[in-house]
C-alpha cells in the first residue's frame, strides 16, 4: 500500500536531485508563495509534506487543535497582508479547521488549508478518515481543489494561493493525497507565485463619487476590510478629514481609521450608539468603503432600507459582488480603495460646509462621552476603569485581539487604534478565536504587547494553545473577563425570558493556576484597584500571562448588568399594561 517509488530509476532520480517528491514540491512552492510561516496540527497523512518542511526555512507552528491552528492562520494573513497557510489531516482533522475556513471565508481573508488525504487507490472504500472534500467545504470557499500527480504540484498549488488572493480574498482547500506526496516527479521545480491584477477604476466613476460628496449636506461613511492595507488607512483618513466626513467603522474593524482623527465618529453594527445609528438612517449619502453595507451595519437593513428612499449609496469593494449588498440603484465602483480614494481625493477637496462640520463634531462628541462617562451602579471590579486605565497603559501599536462575545465590548469602547492592523476579531461572531490569534501575533511580532482580551466562555474555547506561545518564546497577555456565564445568550435570555436561564451558566477553573500550569504567569484581579500591580507584573512577564477580571455584581456590557435589564423588562411590561388601559 505504501510503495510508490517504484522503479530503480525512480529511485536514482531522488538520489541524485533530479526529481522531487510531492511533499517536497509542496514546500518548494510554499517557499515560492513567499510563505514564511505555517500553523499545522501533524497528521501521517501528510508526513511527505512534514519532513520536507525540516529542511525549509519556513517555520512550522505545531498547534494543539486544528481550528485552533486554522485560526492561527486567518490571524497571522491579517498581519502579514498574504496567505496564511494551514496544514492538517484528513476525516477529523479536516473538520476541525472547518470553523476558521468559515472565519477566513466571511472576514474575507486569503488562505489555504493544505488537507492530507487517504491515497488515490482508496478512495470511494470507506478508508479510515476517508474526507470528501469538495461536499464538505465547496460551499464555503473560493475553491477546492485535489493534486491527484506529483508533477502538478507546482501549478494546483500556484493556483490555490492565486485565486485566495484574488478579488474579494478567502479561503482556498487543497487535497494531498497521502500516495501523491511519495510520488517522484523529474523535471518539475517550483513556479512564480500569481499576484492579482488591479485594474484602476473607471474615471467617470470616480469623478461621480466625488461629485456626490460635494453635493451632501448630511453624508456618513462607512469603513469595513476589504481590500485593506495600512497605506489604505492614511489615504481614506486624509481624504475624509479634507471633506469634513464623519467615518464610521464596521463591527470589529476599529483599526482602519486612527481612533484620534477628527473623522472618526465610532463602530456601527453591535456595540453602536443611537446617535449614529440615527445618522445612518438619515443621511442623504452613504460610501461604503471596503463594506458592502450589509446586515450587522445596518441592522438588518432597518437603519438602511434595500429601497434607500433618499439616500444614495456608494460601494468601493475589490470585486463587485451582486450578492454581497441588497441595495438597489448602488454606485458600485470595483477596484482597491486605496487607489479609488487616492484618485478622488487627487480631484480637490471642496470647502468644508458649516453644518457637515458642526454634525462630524457631534458624532465625535457623542463616542467621547461613550468612552469616559460612568456607571451609576458601584461595584468591586469597575471594568470601564480597567480598559480605561489598559488604554493609558498600551503601546501605540500593541496589538489587540478577541473572540465573539459581550467581553469584547469593553475593548471596542473603551480601546484606541493608532494603525492598520492592530484588531484581530472575528466578523463572523466566532467564539474561540482570541487566544490563537493572540499567540499568531506574538509569533509573528515578539517586540509589540500582544493583549487578548477574553470571556470565560470564549477563552475555554481555545485556551490550550498557550502551550503553543510557551513553546515558541512568546509572550501574549490574556484578560479573562469571568463573570461565570455566556453572557452574550445570557443577556438575550433576561430580556426574552427574564429570570429564566437555561444552559448559560459556566463553572470555571482558576484562570490564573491555569497560565502557570503552562509555565506562564498569573493574576486573580477582584477590585479596580489591584489591576494596576496586575497589569505591570503581566505585561513585564516575558511569559504568557493571564488576568482574570473577577466579576461579581452581574455585568453583561458597559451598558447593563442582570438586573438592569431585568427592570428593563419590568418597566416595559408595566408600559404596555398602562397603554392597553
Amino acid at each position: 500500500m505504501t510503495q510508490v517509488i517504484s522503479t530503480t530509476e525512480d529511485r536514482a532520480a531522488l538520489r541524485t536531485g533530479a526529481a522531487r517528491t510531492g511533499g517536497q514540491l509542496i514546500v518548494e512552492q510554499l517557499e515560492a508563495e513567499g510563505v514564511t510561516t505555517a500553523y499545522c496540527v501533524p497528521g501521517e497523512s501528510y508526513l511527505e509534506v512534514l519532513d520536507a518542511l525540516y529542511d525549509s526555512a519556513i517555520r512550522l507552528v505545531t498547534c494543539r487543535h486544528e481550528g485552533g491552528a486554522g485560526y492561527m492562520a486567518v490571524a497571522d494573513a491579517r498581519l502579514s497582508g498574504d496567505v496564511g497557510v494551514c496544514l492538517v489531516t484528513r476525516g477529523p482533522g479536516a473538520a476541525n479547521a472547518m470553523v476558521a475556513v468559515h472565519m477566513a471565508a466571511k472576514d474575507a481573508t486569503p488562505l489555504v488549508l493544505l488537507v492530507g488525504l487517504v491515497p488515490r487507490a482508496d478512495v470511494q472504500r470507506d478508508a479510515f478518515q476517508e474526507f470528501e472534500l469538495s461536499g464538505w467545504f465547496a460551499s464555503t470557499t473560493k475553491a477546492v481543489l485535489t493534486i491527484d500527480t506529483a508533477d502538478r504540484v507546482p501549478e494546483l498549488l500556484s493556483k490555490a494561493f492565486g485565486v485566495a488572493r484574488s478579488g474579494r480574498p478567502g479561503p482556498v482547500v487543497v487535497g494531498l493525497p497521502e500516495d501523491m506526496l511519495r510520488d517522484p516527479a523529474v523535471g518539475v521545480g517550483a513556479v512564480s507565485a500569481i499576484r492579482p491584477l488591479t485594474r484602476p477604476a473607471p474615471p467617470a466613476a470616480v469623478a461621480e463619487l466625488a461629485a456626490l460628496v460635494e453635493d451632501a449636506e448630511r453624508p456618513l461613511v462607512v469603513l469595513g476590510p476589504m481590500g485593506w492595507t495600512p497605506r489604505t488607512s492614511l489615504v481614506v483618513q486624509a481624504w475624509a478629514e479634507a471633506r469634513g466626513l464623519p467615518v464610521a467603522v464596521e463591527y470589529n474593524a476599529l483599526d482602519l481609521i486612527d481612533s484620534d482623527s477628527p473623522a472618526f465618529v465610532g463602530p456601527l453594527g453591535f456595540g453602536r450608539s443611537e446617535l449614529l445609528a440615527d445618522e445612518l438612517r438619515t443621511a442623504d449619502l452613504v460610501i461604503g468603503i471596503g463594506s458592502a453595507l450589509g446586515d450587522v451595519v445596518t441592522d438588518s437593513w432597518e437603519l438602511l432600507p434595500p429601497d434607500h428612499p433618499g439616500t444614495r449609496i456608494v460601494t468601493v469593494l475589490p470585486e463587485t459582488d451582486p450578492l454581497s449588498s441588497v441595495h438597489a440603484n448602488v454606485l458600485r465602483i470595483s477596484g482597491t480603495p486605496e487607489d479609488v480614494i487616492e484618485v478622488a481625493h487627487a480631484l480637490g477637496a471642496p470647502e468644508v460646509a458649516t453644518a457637515r462640520a458642526l454634525r462630524a463634531a457631534r458624532l465625535r462628541a457623542d463616542l467621547t462621552q461613550r468612552r469616559e462617562g460612568a456607571r451609576v451602579e458601584a461595584a468591586p471590579l469597575d471594568l470601564d476603569a480597567v480598559f480605561r486605565r489598559l488604554d493609558d497603559v498600551l503601546d501605540n501599536d500593541a496589538i489587540i485581539t478577541w473572540g465573539a462575545g459581550n467581553h469584547a465590548t469593553w475593548g471596542a469602547r473603551f480601546l484606541s487604534w493608532h494603525g492598520y492592523p492592530s484588531l484581530l476579531a472575528p466578523r463572523n461572531g466566532s467564539m474561540g478565536f482570541g487566544v490563537p490569534a493572540a499567540v499568531a501575533a506574538a509569533i509573528r511580532h515578539p517586540g509589540r504587547q500582544v493583549v487578548s482580551v477574553a470571556g470565560d466562555g470564549c477563552f475555554l474555547m481555545n485556551g490550550q494553545e498557550l502551550a503553543v506561545a510557551a513553546a515558541a518564546g512568546a509572550a501574549p497577555l490574556i484578560l479573562v473577563v469571568n463573570n461565570s456565564m455566556y453572557g452574550t445568550i445570557r443577556a438575550h435570555q433576561e430580556q426574552r425570558h427574564p429570570r429564566r436561564p437555561s444552559g448559560t451558566d459556566l463553572v470555571n477553573p482558576d484562570f490564573a493556576a491555569f497560565a502557570r500550569a503552562f509555565g506562564g504567569h498569573g493574576e486573580v484581579v477582584e477590585t479596580t484597584e489591584d489591576f494596576e500591580r496586575a497589569l505591570q507584573r503581566s505585561l513585564a512577564a516575558g511569559v504568557p500571562a493571564i488576568i482574570e477580571l473577577r466579576v461579581t455584581d452581574g455585568r453583561l456590557s458597559p451598558d447593563a448588568t442582570i438586573d438592569s435589564l431585568r427592570g428593563d423588562v419590568i418597566r416595559g411590561q408595566r408600559e404596555l399594561a398602562e397603554a392597553q388601559r
